[in-house]
């Protein structure tokens, strides 16, 4: 296992869950890292970075308060940042994250050195997620810790590559951590992807169906009657091949097999969804009323606590490691 001394001896479950765009924010983050496993937020999921710099010490004082009441350490966690020509927060949040030593973070649309070199100036670990082996190089080449391999049937934006391939693909080059996505929402899902070659699990869409997630009741209620065959996969929703709920798209007004094609990615659109996400229709983008989920749905079947969730995750991935090194 290709750990960073950061992870080591840190986490209860070798996994992290997602930063997803409206659903997480500091209640899942903290529950999370109190539970064992890394927590993580985008930064825009706060309208402003003055918000965003709120949610990083909210989130620190939590930590710090739970290690000294419990003596327990809890899990580090994440920062989500857009490295894109189309996110104007980039600088102003990347200095935040600077400011406080975000323990991680996690680098979508562009492995660029400056900003990894930022992160690392200061200690802090850059992992950055890619759809194919092309971008891995990429981003190992600029210095990553780790890449996250999102395959086939994650939930947001992913790729469409089997784990089987692309893991293998990766481990011909990169001898880091390497974290899996894509339809993993069980424990011996987790078991599973250390058994193939990865060193953590990247878990978004199980996370959704929390009580400490942002998103509304009816969103984590169209999770828990969909399967795997109610989910498309398309660009024309963000301008970047994603992963969507079909019942979403209908309840919008569109057609899911006639969709009109978007070619334009805009992450500025992103800076209109307020702390509660109540601006209006128009938050959010797309994303407010189409909703995003992969296709580990149809293993989704309850909406617990992140505690809850947590604590079953562990117990399945223990009995399915177990499992293992039984005799035939």
């Amino acid at each position: 296992m290709s750990l960073p001394e950061l992870l080591k001896n840190r986490l209860q479950l070798p996994a992290v869950a997602a930063p997803m765009f409206l659903a997480s924010g500091p209640e899942l983050v903290i529950e999370t890292c109190k539970s064992g496993m890394v927590g993580s937020f985008p930064a825009l999921n706060q309208r402003s970075s003055d918000g965003f710099e709120e949610w990083l010490n909210t989130i620190n004082t939590a930590l710090a308060k739970f290690e000294q009441d419990t003596g327990k350490r809890a899990a580090p966690f994440a920062v989500n940042l857009i490295v894109h020509k189309t996110n104007p927060r980039l600088e102003a949040d990347l200095a935040l994250c600077v400011k406080h030593k975000v323990p991680m973070i996690i680098t979508s649309l562009g492995a660029v050195k400056s900003v990894i070199d930022a992160i690392h100036g200061y200690g802090g670990l850059v992992f950055h997620d890619v759809i194919n082996a092309r971008h891995a190089r990429k981003a190992a080449d600029a210095g990553v810790d780790g890449l996250i391999a999102v395959c086939a049937g994650a939930g947001g934006h992913a790729g469409s590559t089997n784990p089987f391939a692309l893991v293998a693909e990766i481990r011909e080059f990169f001898d880091k951590t390497l974290l899996l996505a894509g339809a993993i929402s069980k424990g011996s899902d987790i078991a599973a992807a250390r058994m193939m070659g990865a060193d953590l699990a990247y878990m978004g869409t199980r996370f959704i169906n929390t009580q400490e997630s942002l998103v509304q009741p009816e969103y984590k209620q169209m999770i828990v009657d969909s399967m795997s065959s109610d989910i498309v996969y398309t660009p024309n929703i963000s301008g970047v091949f994603a992963n969507f709920l079909k019942p979403s798209i209908v309840n919008a007004g569109l057609d899911p097999s006639n969709l009109e094609a978007k070619t334009d990615i805009d992450f500025g659109e992103e800076l209109e969804v307020d702390a509660d996400h109540k601006d209006g229709d128009k938050a959010g983008g797309a994303w407010k009323q189409i909703w995003s989920a992969g296709q580990g749905v149809g293993a989704i079947h309850n909406i617990p606590t992140t505690a809850e969730l947590v604590s079953t995750l562990i117990e399945e991935y223990q009995s399915a490691a177990a499992s293992f090194n039984k005799p035939n």
